[in-house]
């Protein structure tokens, strides 16, 4: 498997780059795809492929074992007019399908043994306090459907006899980019609070404890199928509020409400205010260990602390 190149999409953005940088620190050889020629401050040991957003020619699946496809529309990354979530949804799945399609255009024993899809564990939907793992059903809402297509779309290379993945990730605690900072602003300014009532569970994960995850789920084939990237403490939206709180020094009094929130969002507005309880069920069963399970802890060595790959 050393020998073999891990080829990465979406190598640029928050998971991609200590995804990489973990990867190069093991040893391995990293081939990452752009649209461009060029990437600032990528390390020389990166190899660089083009690609024009969906389709892998055979030149980037050269010499490639495991495939990771981490591309796609930010879904916090602008108003939810019309055309932007049409291209959340064609940023996924219509990379996805593109890529299997690559896949069978190469010979048989050419082919990478794995495939490790994101997702999200918005593929659940809103589900109050039931306690969700890999096998619950999906649910409802614009982003439960995307995940279900996106998904789909991944299985196909399972019939190319590829082990293929889908990691259904929480909201990743990183630092550098992401959900968090964004997370922290109303708070360190003093207007952070609670969204809606607060009793909606929130599923997260520290950045490197995702990093950690996808790199097992490269290595062990005991992993197929769906993987809930999710730390194993879930918490509610308050207990978040209130951690974020004393991590930061900062009073909690502002809860947002819930119809402020719909007015602002609109289709993505059950992404903050549904009820996800999700726990790492596949992770568990087969021993993984997080590094950084309790919330408050991640969020004070992401927000006061040095954060790094590991």
């Amino acid at each position: 498997m050393s020998d073999d190149v891990t080829l990465i999409t979406g190598a640029t953005g928050l998971v991609g780059r200590r995804l990489t940088a973990s990867l190069l620190h093991g040893g391995r050889r990293v081939r990452i795809v752009s649209r461009r020629d060029r990437v600032e401050g990528l390390d020389p040991a990166v190899e660089l492929a083009q690609w024009n957003g969906r389709d892998l020619d055979a030149r980037a699946l050269e010499g490639v074992g495991a495939v990771v496809h981490l591309a796609g529309e930010p879904v916090f990354g602008g108003l939810p007019t019309a055309d932007r979530l049409q291209r959340i949804r064609n940023s996924r799945i219509d990379s996805t399908l593109a890529i299997v399609e690559s896949l069978g255009a190469l010979p048989e024993a050419s082919r990478p043994r794995t495939f490790v899809c994101a997702s999200a564990v918005g593929y659940y939907g809103s589900r109050g306090d039931e306690e969700l793992s890999e096998d619950a059903p999906p649910g409802d809402g614009f982003l439960a459907e995307v995940c279900r297509d996106w998904e789909a779309a991944a299985r196909g290379a399972e019939g190319l006899g590829v082990r293929t993945l889908s990691v259904r990730i929480g909201i990743v605690l990183a630092a550098e980019g992401g959900a968090l900072p964004m997370m922290a602003l109303p708070f360190r300014i003093g207007l952070g609070g609670r969204l809606g009532d607060g009793k909606q569970w929130f599923p997260w994960i520290h950045a490197d404890d995702l990093v950690s995850l996808l790199r097992v789920c490269l290595d062990d084939p005991g992993y197929a199928g769906a993987v809930n990237g999710v730390a194993p403490q879930p918490v509610t939206n308050a207990e978040l509020t209130s951690s974020l709180g004393r991590v930061l020094g900062r009073p909690t009094l502002l809860p947002v409400p819930a119809f402020a929130l719909r007015l602002a969002l609109r289709d993505l507005a059950g992404e903050l205010l549904g009820s996800r309880r999700v726990i790492p069920g596949a992770a568990l069963a087969r021993g993984f260990a997080h590094r950084h399970p309790d919330l408050e802890a991640a969020l004070d060595l992401e927000l006061n602390g040095a954060p790094g790959a590991d």
